[in-house]
């Protein structure tokens, strides 16, 4: 492979990568602005909730702080932050490992699952509407089609 082949290959999917982080860019705002608007919740928090709430259900129901902060993507401190302003708002309980003293662990309230309940059908709208938008994009349309599933 020629350092020509190379370079433009590297350029190719350094556009692509752009691409893709302006379609999640764009879509991540449209999704921000409705659940702000409706819900007021941010999709950091949204996220969060739907970690908790969804896939952590039933007994057990919970996860430590350094795997909540994996599942969504964001340092431990950052967590801990994003934790703390649900928690002062009644969306989120946080309580120590039975097992472990030193293990910290998060979930959702009554009063979250409500939240998350009410604004599963915002995020799902905003989704649809945000991947509609760039449907005439041709840089960003393709990938649109990809996470539609058409």
């Amino acid at each position: 492979m020629t350092d020509e082949t190379r370079d433009g290959r590297t350029i190719r999917l350094a556009q692509r990568w752009c691409a893709l982080q302006s379609l999640h860019d764009r879509i991540d705002a449209h999704v921000e602005r409705e659940l702000q608007r409706e819900h007021g919740i941010s999709v950091r928090e949204f996220s969060l909730l739907s970690v908790l709430g969804e896939q952590h259900d039933g007994d057990g129901g919970h996860l430590q702080m350094k795997e909540l902060a994996a599942a969504v993507v964001l340092s431990q401190s950052a967590t801990t932050r994003l934790v703390g302003r649900l928690e002062d708002r009644g969306l989120l309980a946080r309580y120590i490992c039975p097992t472990d003293r030193r293990g910290i662990y998060t979930d959702v309230s009554d009063a979250g699952r409500a939240v998350l309940v009410a604004a599963r059908p915002t995020n799902d709208r905003a989704l649809a509407e945000a991947l509609a938008d760039v449907a005439e994009d041709s840089e960003l349309a393709p990938l649109a089609r990809v996470l539609r599933g058409d």
